[in-house]
């Protein structure tokens, strides 16, 4: 859809709560792991806060943590997840299910690159453009079917929205660096104003749930990750 026309006026785009995977610093991709304790945490915590928006549509990746945690949100509303697979996170092959220091060992240029930002195939999977294309047309494909003004809620993954949101920013991919990665649970806000899609808002949302001593919610997967490794920002 054109920014300028109809559907859904706001976007809140929610990384799904916190999986073992996550909490271990594992590359999870396009692995199907589902959340635990700690991210039904966050997700409930999330969903009260979203629900209180007044969301008009409700959809969420196939993978099972982001629908799980969409499930919490239909618990507080009448509202039911559209199921979509353009919303998964990033296919990265054979880095799926790894440690980031295997990937480390094993790939050190191609992790190398990626760290820094550059839009490369990793493990044999998707390059970040291919990501970001393909999860901001399932965004305009939903927000097109939102009534006219309204919010649509989207339970994704943190390397994906913020792909998806490089795309629909009009953004080029070596700005995938710029932006940190969503917390698990957390989310950002994307509005129409002027006929194009603007940032409102960026890794909001409840604190204290699930965090570490510093405050932090686990944005990159795990608390041992590096400062290079948390701006790179991991897809987990």
């Amino acid at each position: 859809m054109s920014a300028a026309g109809g559907g859904a006026s706001r976007l809140v785009l929610w990384r799904h709560g916190r999986t073992t995977s996550n909490a271990e610093g594992r590359f999870q991709g396009q692995l199907d792991t589902p959340l635990d304790e700690v991210g039904h945490a966050q997700a409930r915590a999330a969903a009260a806060q979203i629900a209180a928006m007044r969301p008009d549509r409700l959809v969420s990746s196939d993978l099972s943590r982001a629908r799980a945690t969409a499930a919490r949100l239909e618990e507080l509303t009448d509202l039911r997840a559209v199921e979509d697979a353009g919303l998964r996170e990033l296919d990265a092959g054979a880095w799926q299910g790894l440690l980031h220091q295997q990937i480390a060992d094993h790939w050190p240029d191609g992790h190398r690159a990626w760290r820094s930002g550059e839009d490369l195939r990793i493990g044999g999977g998707e390059k970040r453009s291919e990501l970001g294309a393909r999860v901001a047309a399932a965004l305009e494909r939903h927000a097109v079917a939102t009534p006219d003004g309204g919010l649509l809620v989207a339970a994704s993954h943190s390397g994906a929205l913020r792909a998806g949101i490089l795309v629909l920013l009009g953004l080029p991919p070596e700005a995938w660096a710029t932006f940190a990665s969503l917390g698990n649970g957390r989310w950002a806000v994307v509005e129409r104003r002027f006929g194009r899609w603007v940032l409102r808002g960026y890794d909001l949302g409840p604190r204290g749930v699930g965090e570490d001593p510093e405050g932090r919610t686990n944005a990159d997967g795990a608390r041992g990750l590096s400062a290079a490794e948390r701006s790179a920002g991991a897809v987990v």
